[in-house]
Protein backbone atom coordinates (compact mmCIF):
# COMPACT_ATOMS: atom_id res chain seq x y z
CA UNK A 1 0.00 0.00 0.00
CA UNK A 2 1.34 3.44 -0.89
CA UNK A 3 2.26 5.83 1.91
CA UNK A 4 -0.39 8.41 1.00
CA UNK A 5 -3.17 5.80 1.15
CA UNK A 6 -1.91 4.57 4.54
CA UNK A 7 -2.04 8.15 5.83
CA UNK A 8 -5.49 8.76 4.34
CA UNK A 9 -6.80 5.63 6.10
CA UNK A 10 -5.15 6.58 9.39
CA UNK A 11 -6.33 10.18 9.60
CA UNK A 12 -9.86 9.38 8.51
CA UNK A 13 -10.15 7.39 11.75
CA UNK A 14 -7.99 9.51 14.08
CA UNK A 15 -9.05 12.60 16.02
CA UNK A 16 -6.06 14.88 15.46
CA UNK A 17 -8.06 17.91 16.64
CA UNK A 18 -8.85 16.19 19.91
CA UNK A 19 -5.30 14.96 20.48
CA UNK A 20 -3.85 18.43 21.02
CA UNK A 21 -6.98 19.81 22.71
CA UNK A 22 -6.92 17.32 25.62
CA UNK A 23 -5.04 18.27 28.79
CA UNK A 24 -2.37 15.67 28.12
CA UNK A 25 -2.10 16.79 24.48
CA UNK A 26 -1.99 20.44 25.44
CA UNK A 27 1.51 20.01 26.89
CA UNK A 28 2.96 19.34 23.43
CA UNK A 29 0.86 22.14 21.92
CA UNK A 30 1.76 24.73 24.58
CA UNK A 31 5.45 23.82 24.46
CA UNK A 32 5.56 24.18 20.68
CA UNK A 33 3.84 27.58 20.91
CA UNK A 34 6.22 28.67 23.66
CA UNK A 35 9.24 28.19 21.39
CA UNK A 36 7.68 29.36 18.12
CA UNK A 37 6.39 32.57 19.67
CA UNK A 38 9.89 33.52 20.85
CA UNK A 39 10.70 34.33 17.24
CA UNK A 40 7.44 35.83 15.98
CA UNK A 41 7.10 39.52 15.20
CA UNK A 42 4.18 41.48 13.81
CA UNK A 43 3.71 41.12 10.06
CA UNK A 44 5.61 37.86 9.69
CA UNK A 45 4.49 35.46 6.97
CA UNK A 46 4.02 31.85 8.11
CA UNK A 47 3.99 28.62 6.13
CA UNK A 48 2.88 25.36 7.74
CA UNK A 49 3.89 22.24 5.81
CA UNK A 50 1.84 19.18 6.73
CA UNK A 51 -0.71 21.28 8.58
CA UNK A 52 -3.10 18.45 9.45
CA UNK A 53 -6.46 19.85 10.48
CA UNK A 54 -4.95 23.28 11.11
CA UNK A 55 -4.56 23.45 14.87
CA UNK A 56 -1.40 25.57 14.63
CA UNK A 57 -2.30 27.40 11.41
CA UNK A 58 -5.61 28.58 12.82
CA UNK A 59 -4.04 29.57 16.12
CA UNK A 60 -1.57 31.89 14.40
CA UNK A 61 -4.11 33.19 11.87
CA UNK A 62 -6.41 34.15 14.75
CA UNK A 63 -3.48 36.03 16.27
CA UNK A 64 -3.40 38.18 13.13
CA UNK A 65 -0.64 36.48 11.12
CA UNK A 66 -0.94 35.62 7.44
CA UNK A 67 -0.65 31.83 7.20
CA UNK A 68 -0.38 29.56 4.19
CA UNK A 69 -0.70 25.82 4.71
CA UNK A 70 0.14 22.71 2.70
CA UNK A 71 -1.38 19.35 3.57
CA UNK A 72 -1.22 15.96 1.85
CA UNK A 73 -4.30 14.22 3.26
CA UNK A 74 -7.67 15.20 1.75
CA UNK A 75 -9.62 14.39 4.94
CA UNK A 76 -7.42 16.74 6.94
CA UNK A 77 -7.89 19.52 4.37
CA UNK A 78 -11.66 19.17 4.72
CA UNK A 79 -11.36 19.49 8.51
CA UNK A 80 -8.95 22.41 8.11
CA UNK A 81 -11.47 24.30 5.97
CA UNK A 82 -14.33 23.44 8.33
CA UNK A 83 -12.30 24.84 11.26
CA UNK A 84 -11.62 28.15 9.49
CA UNK A 85 -13.31 31.14 11.09
CA UNK A 86 -14.46 34.29 9.36
CA UNK A 87 -11.71 36.89 9.12
CA UNK A 88 -8.76 34.50 9.32
CA UNK A 89 -5.94 35.24 6.89
CA UNK A 90 -5.26 31.60 6.12
CA UNK A 91 -5.09 29.42 3.03
CA UNK A 92 -4.65 25.69 2.54
CA UNK A 93 -3.81 23.60 -0.49
CA UNK A 94 -2.92 20.01 -1.15
CA UNK A 95 0.76 19.28 -1.53
CA UNK A 96 3.64 17.06 -0.55
CA UNK A 97 6.37 18.16 1.86
CA UNK A 98 9.10 16.60 -0.28
CA UNK A 99 8.28 18.82 -3.28
CA UNK A 100 7.13 22.41 -2.83
CA UNK A 101 7.87 23.53 -6.38
CA UNK A 102 4.86 25.85 -6.35
CA UNK A 103 6.39 27.93 -3.56
CA UNK A 104 9.22 30.36 -4.27
CA UNK A 105 12.49 30.24 -2.36
CA UNK A 106 13.10 32.73 0.45
CA UNK A 107 9.39 33.48 0.90
CA UNK A 108 8.47 32.96 4.58
CA UNK A 109 9.67 34.33 7.90
CA UNK A 110 8.57 31.20 9.75
CA UNK A 111 8.19 27.66 8.39
CA UNK A 112 6.53 24.93 10.46
CA UNK A 113 7.24 21.30 9.56
CA UNK A 114 5.36 19.72 12.46
CA UNK A 115 4.03 16.51 10.93
CA UNK A 116 5.73 15.30 7.76
CA UNK A 117 8.88 13.91 9.41
CA UNK A 118 6.60 11.52 11.32
CA UNK A 119 5.63 9.83 8.06
CA UNK A 120 8.71 9.80 5.81
CA UNK A 121 10.47 6.44 5.66
CA UNK A 122 13.41 6.93 3.28
CA UNK A 123 16.50 9.05 3.79
CA UNK A 124 15.88 10.68 0.41
CA UNK A 125 12.38 11.82 1.42
CA UNK A 126 13.53 13.05 4.83
CA UNK A 127 16.33 15.07 3.28
CA UNK A 128 14.01 16.43 0.59
CA UNK A 129 11.40 17.60 3.10
CA UNK A 130 14.00 19.35 5.23
CA UNK A 131 15.67 20.96 2.20
CA UNK A 132 12.33 22.23 0.96
CA UNK A 133 11.37 23.69 4.35
CA UNK A 134 14.68 25.53 4.52
CA UNK A 135 14.53 26.60 0.86
CA UNK A 136 11.21 28.42 1.23
CA UNK A 137 12.29 30.20 4.43
CA UNK A 138 13.77 33.65 4.14
CA UNK A 139 17.46 34.11 4.99
CA UNK A 140 17.51 34.48 8.76
CA UNK A 141 14.05 32.89 8.95
CA UNK A 142 12.99 30.26 11.49
CA UNK A 143 12.25 26.63 10.61
CA UNK A 144 10.61 24.42 13.26
CA UNK A 145 10.68 20.65 12.72
CA UNK A 146 8.90 18.01 14.83
CA UNK A 147 9.93 14.37 15.25
CA UNK A 148 8.62 11.20 16.92
CA UNK A 149 11.29 9.73 19.17
CA UNK A 150 12.31 6.08 19.17
CA UNK A 151 13.03 5.25 22.80
CA UNK A 152 9.81 6.71 24.15
CA UNK A 153 7.88 4.55 21.69
CA UNK A 154 9.87 1.42 22.65
CA UNK A 155 9.22 2.05 26.34
CA UNK A 156 5.54 2.84 25.83
CA UNK A 157 4.37 0.55 23.02
CA UNK A 158 7.00 -2.12 23.54
CA UNK A 159 7.23 -2.50 27.30
CA UNK A 160 4.31 -0.65 28.94
CA UNK A 161 1.80 -2.16 26.52
CA UNK A 162 3.50 -5.55 26.39
CA UNK A 163 4.39 -5.70 22.68
CA UNK A 164 8.17 -6.00 22.90
CA UNK A 165 8.41 -9.72 22.04
CA UNK A 166 6.00 -9.31 19.13
CA UNK A 167 8.09 -6.45 17.76
CA UNK A 168 11.28 -8.52 18.00
CA UNK A 169 9.64 -11.53 16.36
CA UNK A 170 8.38 -9.40 13.47
CA UNK A 171 11.83 -7.90 12.93
CA UNK A 172 10.72 -4.42 13.98
CA UNK A 173 12.97 -4.20 17.03
CA UNK A 174 16.61 -5.25 17.26
CA UNK A 175 17.01 -6.96 20.68
CA UNK A 176 20.71 -6.06 20.87
CA UNK A 177 20.70 -2.38 19.90
CA UNK A 178 16.99 -1.75 20.60
CA UNK A 179 16.74 0.06 17.32
CA UNK A 180 13.22 0.16 15.96
CA UNK A 181 12.55 -0.49 12.29
CA UNK A 182 9.65 1.58 10.99
CA UNK A 183 7.41 0.41 8.15
CA UNK A 184 4.87 2.35 6.13
CA UNK A 185 2.01 0.25 7.51
CA UNK A 186 2.97 1.36 11.02
CA UNK A 187 2.36 5.00 9.97
CA UNK A 188 5.11 6.57 12.13
CA UNK A 189 8.85 6.92 11.57
CA UNK A 190 10.94 7.01 14.77
CA UNK A 191 14.19 8.86 15.48
CA UNK A 192 17.05 9.13 17.90
CA UNK A 193 18.83 12.46 18.22
CA UNK A 194 22.03 11.38 16.42
CA UNK A 195 19.91 10.64 13.31
CA UNK A 196 18.33 14.08 13.54
CA UNK A 197 21.72 15.71 14.05
CA UNK A 198 23.03 14.01 10.91
CA UNK A 199 20.08 15.27 8.85
CA UNK A 200 20.45 18.82 10.13
CA UNK A 201 24.22 18.84 9.53
CA UNK A 202 23.58 18.88 5.78
CA UNK A 203 21.47 22.05 5.92
CA UNK A 204 22.45 25.75 5.87
CA UNK A 205 21.00 26.34 9.34
CA UNK A 206 21.93 27.02 12.95
CA UNK A 207 20.16 25.10 15.72
CA UNK A 208 18.60 27.36 18.32
CA UNK A 209 16.78 24.77 20.47
CA UNK A 210 16.17 21.02 20.60
CA UNK A 211 13.13 20.53 22.80
CA UNK A 212 11.17 17.62 24.24
CA UNK A 213 7.63 18.85 23.70
CA UNK A 214 5.83 16.30 25.89
CA UNK A 215 8.67 14.72 27.92
CA UNK A 216 7.08 12.54 30.66
CA UNK A 217 3.49 13.49 29.87
CA UNK A 218 2.59 10.40 27.83
CA UNK A 219 3.99 8.11 30.53
CA UNK A 220 1.43 9.45 33.03
CA UNK A 221 -1.47 10.56 30.80
CA UNK A 222 -4.28 9.75 33.23
CA UNK A 223 -2.52 11.52 36.07
CA UNK A 224 -2.08 14.60 33.86
CA UNK A 225 -5.76 14.62 32.89
CA UNK A 226 -6.81 14.38 36.54
CA UNK A 227 -4.66 17.28 37.79
CA UNK A 228 -6.45 20.37 39.00
CA UNK A 229 -5.45 23.71 37.48
CA UNK A 230 -2.92 24.55 40.19
CA UNK A 231 -1.11 21.21 40.00
CA UNK A 232 -1.14 21.26 36.18
CA UNK A 233 0.41 24.75 36.19
CA UNK A 234 3.13 23.44 38.51
CA UNK A 235 3.68 20.45 36.21
CA UNK A 236 4.05 22.77 33.21
CA UNK A 237 6.60 24.86 35.09
CA UNK A 238 8.65 21.73 35.80
CA UNK A 239 8.22 20.50 32.23
CA UNK A 240 9.43 23.80 30.77
CA UNK A 241 12.47 23.67 33.06
CA UNK A 242 13.59 20.22 31.84
CA UNK A 243 12.43 20.16 28.22
CA UNK A 244 15.80 21.29 26.79
CA UNK A 245 18.02 19.30 29.13
CA UNK A 246 20.29 17.15 26.97
CA UNK A 247 20.30 14.36 29.55
CA UNK A 248 16.50 14.10 29.47
CA UNK A 249 15.12 15.20 26.12
CA UNK A 250 15.51 11.77 24.49
CA UNK A 251 12.81 10.35 26.75
CA UNK A 252 10.20 12.58 25.09
CA UNK A 253 7.71 11.09 22.63
CA UNK A 254 7.87 14.23 20.49
CA UNK A 255 10.65 16.75 19.93
CA UNK A 256 10.92 20.13 18.25
CA UNK A 257 14.05 21.29 16.44
CA UNK A 258 14.14 25.09 16.16
CA UNK A 259 16.50 26.22 13.39
CA UNK A 260 17.56 29.53 11.88
CA UNK A 261 18.34 29.64 8.17
CA UNK A 262 21.72 31.12 7.43
CA UNK A 263 21.50 34.53 5.85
Amino acid sequence: MEAQQVLENFYENYDEDGRLASRRGSVEFLTTLRYVERYLCDGMQILEIGAGTGRYSHYFARKGYCVDAVELVAHNIERFKANTQSGESVSVRQGNAVNLDGISADSYDLVLLLGPMYHLFTEADKQAALREAVRVAKPGGIVCVAYCMMDASILDYGFRRGNVFSLIKRGLLNPKTYTAESVIEGVFELYRQPQIDALIAMLPVQRLHFVGTDMYTKYIPNEIDQMDDALFAQYLAYHFMICERSDMVGISHHTLDVLRKNG
